[in-house]
């Protein structure tokens, strides 16, 4: 018996060292951790991170992800302690603030001369690099429209007609940058004055601004809101997945903005950051963009998408980016004194 024992004790002892051998193991094989905000959306960013992974076995992407609004001013208040290494997936509008705060580092990305020269920041060490370009669209629920005998929109200023009145849904522009991206480029499109003229029209229509750009789209195939305004990824997804919408993509011009990757200054583990810089332009990353966007940084993986017209690209309206950039905060703030009234609790 006391032989046994000294053999189970032994045994044991054996299973405790190999135990804290393997734990040191890992230890030492430990991967390097990289902290990614983004505004992605939560459907694509399983198998950009799976892909990258696969590259890089030696890196782990953790991803804090929320809308376009709420990450820009989340990396914003943190700027005395920043957390992230890495943006991977945000506005060029947001990058170009965080740029002006002096919070971006310079990197030239292998592969860089493949990118579309205007979806990049213009500068030698870009603080920016596009990945695609998202654009607004309209979901329009053609069983709920028929039931309530509404017409089919074909214009931003079809939407202003008193047929529509509390069936509009709409993204809320300080929270998501599709809200975004369609309040400037109205204010671009038709001038300032026409613009928040049109905007205030609208706002008699609309029945509530979301705090995702998605949501509207998801609410207009849900039957919830018979029109909601979205981006053309999730008005295409939306469709494919079976829900009785029609896509409309108003004549006078869509608004548009670029995701984009940047390194923060701070991070402490640069080499893995440009890993992930030097991957966001390649061919293969540009492939996985393509399965949700039209319009890429490398125009050579660009596929058709189901439900997207092939001319979207001359579709979209001017947009100087720097204006929208520079002037963002005036807008929300004009916007919020406007129409604030409507948005849904947070």
């Amino acid at each position: 018996m006391k032989n046994s024992l000294t053999r189970r004790a032994g045994l044991l002892s054996l299973a405790a060292l190999s135990t804290l051998l393997a734990a040191g193991v890992a230890q030492a094989q430990g991967k390097t951790e990289l902290l990614v905000y983004s505004a992605l959306e939560a459907d694509q960013i399983k198998a950009y991170k799976q892909a990258f992974e696969q590259d890089h076995p030696a890196i782990e992407l953790k991803f804090v992800r929320d809308s376009t609004g709420i990450v820009t001013a989340r990396l914003l208040a943190e700027k005395a302690n920043p957390q992230a290494d890495v943006i991977w997936g945000l506005a060029a509008t947001s990058l170009m603030l965080l740029d002006k705060e002096g919070m971006l580092q310079g990197y030239a990305p292998k592969g860089l001369d493949k990118v579309r020269a205007n979806m990049r920041d213009p500068r030698a060490q870009p603080t920016w690099v596009g990945m695609d370009l998202w654009s607004s669209a309209v979901c329009f629920n053609t069983v709920e429209a028929d039931k309530r005998k509404l017409p089919k929109p074909a214009s931003w200023a079809d939407l202003t007609q008193p047929a529509y009145k509390g069936t509009v849904t709409m993204p809320h522009p300080a929270s998501s940058g599709t809200g975004y991206l369609m309040v400037s480029a109205w204010l671009q499109m038709m001038g300032e004055d026409k613009g928040w003229a049109f905007m205030d029209a609208l706002h008699q229509n609309i029945g509530v601004y979301t705090h995702s750009g998605s949501k509207p789209c998801r609410q207009a195939g849900a039957g919830e809101f018979p029109v909601g305004l979205s981006f053309e990824y999730r008005a295409n997804k939306t469709k494919k997945d079976g829900a009785p919408i029609d896509i409309v993509f108003p004549k006078e011009g869509l608004g548009w903005d670029l995701e984009a990757t940047a390194i923060l200054k701070t991070s402490k583990k640069p080499e893995a950051a440009k890993a992930l810089a030097d991957w966001a332009v390649t061919r293969k990353a540009n492939e996985l963009y393509g399965a949700n966007f039209a319009i890429l940084a490398l125009p050579e993986a660009q596929q058709k998408m189901e439900h997207v017209p092939a001319n979207l690209e001359q579709l979209l309206a001017k947009n100087d980016f720097g204006w929208a950039a520079s002037n963002r905060e005036r807008i929300l703030t004009e916007w919020a004194r406007r129409y604030e009234v409507k948005a849904e609790k947070k």
